[in-house]
Formats: structure tokens, sequence, C-alpha cells
């Protein structure tokens, strides 16, 4: 048995320890086990390299990802998958496990329609793929935002200031909705929902009228106001609005490339450890991630074009906090 993994997408913290699953209970199953560098790009161009037991040591604590990860659309054309698929036939390569989010198992399941044994590995740090309550590297990119949202609230309190936090997320605001909970904000900006500068300035207003000596605001990247546009508007209304100074502090990659913690190494490992699972009993065509608390697996037909939605509960959970 030949097995081949890779890694697609924006990575996440966690991938290495996936990996690093994959490739010993492969082995321990007597397979031969590759990995294909830069995604499907790196499958188009045949870019194979052979991974034993020794080759996937020490980087389970390593964010990033050991095989490369790039972002391919070329890959949503026949022509791209066909090419894909004769590199995978040509190196007698039996099954393939393919980490990533919504993108990356959108490309397996075109595999899989084409007749190639796929299972695929829910990982990304929006948390936004339908299959898995939890995906690799959420957990970690969270508690980065969060320690980064606690060291600005100490100065900001010590200034008196409002500041904007903006956190990863173009279509999802998990990250920015689950960071404004736990971090103590006074406000959210989503793409899911419209933002009001004007009703988002009141509510900073009404933190300092509550006696608070800080106003913090989470803001997701793809919300329509985000960081930039925020300031951008208090900048032009502040005086009418009472804020003549409003920081912004934009967190970007730095949420992607933490040191996993513990929950993101094991969710990793046991993730990968189902995959190569399933391929022995030949179930393919599914996507692996966590279920009702256990890891179960979902058909990519139903993963596809969907998008996990944020819980209305925890929005109005987020609302009544920040009172």
């Amino acid at each position: 048995m030949r097995v081949a993994v890779l890694t697609t997408g924006g990575d996440a913290p966690g991938i290495n320890a996936a990996i690093r699953a994959a490739v010993r209970t492969g082995i321990d199953r007597g397979w031969e086990v590759f990995g294909v560098q830069h995604g499907y790009a790196g499958l188009v161009k045949n870019d194979f390299v052979p991974l034993g037991s020794r080759d996937v040591a020490g980087i389970i604590d390593r964010g990033g990802t050991i095989l490369g990860s790039k972002r391919f659309p070329e890959f949503k054309t026949g022509a791209a998958q066909d090419a894909g698929l004769r590199n995978l036939r040509e190196r007698g390569i039996d099954a393939a496990i393919v980490i990533g989010g919504d993108g990356s198992q959108a490309g397996a399941f075109a595999l899989t329609q084409k007749g190639f044994p796929v299972v695929g590995v829910a990982s990304t740090i929006d948390n936004d793929l339908y299959g898995s309550e939890m995906t690799i590297g959420v957990d970690t990119a969270l508690n980065v935002a969060l320690e980064s949202i606690d060291r600005i609230k100490v100065t900001a309190a010590s200034h008196e200031r409002a500041f904007l936090v903006e956190v990863m997320g173009r279509n999802c605001g998990y990250l920015a909705l689950m960071a404004g909970i736990a971090g103590g904000a006074e406000a959210v900006s989503l793409p899911e929902q419209s933002t009001d500068p004007e009703a988002l300035a009141q509510c900073l207003r009404s933190a300092y009228g509550h006696g608070k000596h800080h106003a913090i605001v989470v803001v997701a990247e793809g919300a329509h106001y985000n960081a930039e546009k925020l300031i951008q508007y208090f900048k032009e209304h502040g005086a009418r609005l009472g804020f003549e100074e409003v920081r912004d502090i934009k967190l970007g990659h730095v949420q992607r490339g933490g040191t996993p913690g513990a929950f993101d190494r094991i969710l990793a490992t046991r993730l990968a450890a189902s995959a190569t699972e399933r391929i022995a009993r030949q179930e393919y065509g599914v996507l692996v991630g966590l279920i009702n608390g256990s890891i179960g697996a979902t058909p990519l037909a139903e993963i596809v074009g969907k998008r996990k939605t944020l819980d209305p509960s925890l929005l109005n959970l987020a609302e009544v906090l920040a009172k």
C-alpha cells in the first residue's frame, strides 16, 4: 500500500502533528508513505518525497507544515486535476490524505469523483469547515489572540483608550467572537452581521460611562467594517463621536504561526490516525473531524459548498457580557 499526504490552503498550528501521525500509523501498517510538497501545486508538478518515521521526528511542536502549502486555484480545473491524478497513478499511490479546510476538501472531493481514494482531515483556524466541531489550529490561534488582547487591555486601561484588535477571519467570525467573549471585549465586528459605527461608538462611550478604563473591540478581518474602515470612520467623526484617538492592532498571521498547544497536537494526531484507519477499511471520500466530542467522519459530498454558521446564542451572550 502506498499513501500520499498533502497539506493545502492556509497553514494551521498542529498540521505537523497530523503529518507525523499519518506517517507513523501508516508505516505501522506496513505502508509506504509519501509527502506531496506545496499541496495541489506540488501534486500537479509531481513533487513527491518519501517519508519515513525519522523524517517526521521532532515536528510535533512545530507550527506550519513541513510539506509546505500553497493556494492553487488552478486545481479547480479538470486539466489540473487530471494532471495530479496521472502523477498519483504513475507513482503507484493507492490513496491520499488531504489535510486542510474547505477549499482543500473541495479538491479532495474532485479527486474522489474521478475515482481516486481520498480521506480528508479537518484543518483551518477559521473553524468554518462543515463536518467538524473543532478543526486543527483553532484552539492555538484563539489562545494567541487572547494573549494579545490581555496584553493590549493593560495598555488600554493605563491610558484610558479604546483599541480595535483585528483577528483573522475573511468569511467567518468564529475567532473574533470567541476571542471577544474570552477576552472580555466591549464589542465584536463580524462578517456574519452588520456593524453600525455609530452604535459601536455608543457602546464604547457606555463602557466609560460604566466606569471602565478601557474599551476593546475585536474585529474580524472580513467584517464589512474592519479595523481599517472603523479607524477611518472615527478619524472623520471623532470630535462628534467623542473619540479623538482610537488605536488599532492587526494580529494577522501571528495567529497562524503559533506553537501548537496540547489540544491541537492531540486533535491532529487523533484525526490523522483515524484517516489511516479509514483507508485501511477502504472507507474513502470522507472528511475526518470532531463530531459530538468523538472522532467521526462525514462524506465529502456533504462538506463541499457548505460553511458552518455561528451559534446565535453566542452572539447574544457576547452582547450581554459586554455590559
